[in-house]
């Protein structure tokens, strides 16, 4: 015997009222408190030096998208009253994409040196589960710095000259700064405060084989100004190399003004084991694997990183969730004028 229609609507209507039940409990101000505790530990929970997760941001985050939805499906008010529901849909908007921008983002630092290209390696990072690398696509040329001091050896502006090649092939050039950074796949590159001396070496192995130019990057300057030494070993050896750079005169006066630069005469103080050598650019040094060449000093810049696609989109769920709550309280203004005799 089949079911009559109102047969059908009676056995329905225990598993609406049960789907009813269930969303009235994720809409609750309960759930809501809980959630907003739980968030709470996760950002003071979530350290990726010490080993914190994006999950401990991001399931508070959907969690709170979740009690969101639900307050926004049982609670009537939202549809008589457009602005307002249009309000909380932009800050569930926000909500998911800021769950989002935790999974899948990506905060770096690297160093290059002048003339030094950028395949993709990075010195330190932290990134969302779910970040994939594009990196190896984001090449660019560091090609030369400037840095303005001011008096005290304050740091003012940094201009960096990088170049990159477009889709095209053809050669893009841009100048960059702390807060002018190069876009490349979503990627954004800014200079940093960390930057230094890089003395160049060209290797010569005994063996007959091509010839290996290369850098070493001495500790950043002037932070580490005393401390402009590095200890290194030549490609394809198990040498190990102490390198000082060593000069006299004085690069950034805190009396005024001034540029960074390099020294205008200097040598670097090579260590093997007891053996003590002062090599001047253009000088070798012979070993037993090779020869190595100082060809002359250099510098390197380090950069940050930064990568969340989610950005722009926080932007435009932010301008609609203020413009809809400006558009609700003008509503409820208009609809009760101010009475001119009061």
């Amino acid at each position: 015997m089949g079911l009559s229609e109102g047969n059908l609507s009676t056995a329905e209507a225990p598993g609406a009222w049960i789907a009813a039940a269930w969303l009235m409990r994720l809409a609750s101000l309960k759930l809501t408190l809980a959630v907003l505790v739980l968030l709470g530990v996760g950002v003071l929970a979530n350290d990726p030096a010490a080993g914190g997760t994006a999950w401990l941001v991001a399931v508070p985050l959907f969690l709170g998208a979740l009690n969101l939805s639900a307050a926004v499906l049982t609670n009537p008010v939202f549809r008589r009253q457009t602005a307002l529901l249009t309000f909380h849909l932009a800050l569930l908007a926000l909500v998911l994409l800021a769950a989002a921008g935790r999974l899948t983002y990506l905060k770096g630092q690297l160093e290059l040196a002048e003339g030094e290209v950028f395949h993709g390696q990075l010195t330190q990072s932290e990134s969302g589960p779910w970040h994939r690398s594009q990196l190896e696509r984001a090449q660019f040329v560091n090609e030369g710095f400037t840095i303005r001091y001011e008096k005290g050896m304050r740091r003012a502006e940094t201009r960096n000259t990088v170049s990159w090649l477009d889709d095209s092939g053809g050669v893009q050039r841009a100048v960059i700064g702390d807060q002018e950074p190069l876009v490349r796949q979503g990627y954004r590159f800014y200079t940093s405060f960390n930057k230094g001396f890089a003395p160049v070496f060209v290797w010569h192995p005994a063996d007959g084989s091509a010839a290996r130019r290369g850098t070493i990057n001495l500790p950043s300057y002037p932070i580490h100004e005393y401390r402009q030494a590095l200890e290194w070993t030549v490609p394809g050896t198990r040498t190990p190399l102490w390198t000082m750079l060593q000069f006299d005169e004085v690069l950034l006066d805190p009396e005024q003004v001034s540029q960074f630069r390099l020294p205008e005469k200097h040598t670097l103080v090579v260590r093997i084991g007891e053996a003590r050598h002062e090599l001047a650019p253009g000088a070798s040094l012979t070993l037993p694997q090779g020869v190595l060449v100082y060809e002359r000093l250099s510098t390197w810049m380090g950069y940050t990183v930064f990568y969340d696609w989610t950005l722009p989109w926080l932007f435009a769920a932010c301008v609609l969730a203020v413009a809809s709550l400006g558009w609700h309280f003008w509503q409820k203004c208009a609809a009760q004028p101010w009475d001119g005799d009061a």
